[in-house]
C-alpha cells in the first residue's frame, strides 16, 4: 500500500491510496549512471548523512563547489562536501570532530559521484 498521508490534521478517508511506491522510480533519475553506497562513520552528520545510511548517487552530474559528492583521495573512498576555490580544492565534512581534506600536489582525487538522496531508518530494525 502506499500514497501520501497528512502531517498536519489527519484524515480519515482512504482517497488517499496510490499505486505502490517505486524508490528507483522516485529517487533515480539516470539509472545508468545512478549507484547506491552504504555510509560508515559520521563525518557528514551535520547534513543528515548518519552511519549506516544508504547514498543515492548519480555519476553524471558534474561538482559544483558545495555539492555533497562521492570522492576517492589516494584510493580511499569518503563522503564531503566538494569545495572549489582559488585555493584550490578540499573536501569538507559536515561535523567539526573531524578535518578538511585540503588536496596537495600529487594527491590523486577521483570523482564519483554527487549524492542525489539519503535513505536512512527511523528505527533500527534487527538484521
Amino acid at each position: 500500500m502506499a500514497g501520501t498521508v497528512a502531517a498536519g490534521f489527519p484524515s480519515p478517508s482512504e482517497q488517499y491510496l496510490d499505486r505502490p511506491l517505486d524508490l528507483n522510480e522516485l529517487l533515480v533519475k539516470r539509472p545508468a549512471a545512478t549507484f547506491f553506497l552504504k555510509v560508515q562513520g559520521d563525518s557528514m552528520i551535520g547534513e543528515g548523512i548518519r552511519d549506516g545510511d544508504i547514498l543515492v548517487v548519480d555519476r553524471s552530474l558534474e561538482p559544483s563547489s558545495g555539492d555533497v559528492i562521492i570522492a576517492s583521495v589516494d584510493g580511499e573512498f569518503t563522503v564531503k562536501y566538494y569545495r572549489r576555490d582559488r585555493s584550490g580544492v578540499r573536501l569538507e565534512p559536515a561535523n567539526p570532530a573531524f578535518t578538511a581534506i585540503r588536496l596537495k600536489p600529487g594527491q590523486e582525487l577521483d570523482y564519483f559521484g554527487r549524492v542525489t538522496a539519503v535513505i536512512h531508518p527511523y528505527i533500527n530494525l534487527p538484521v
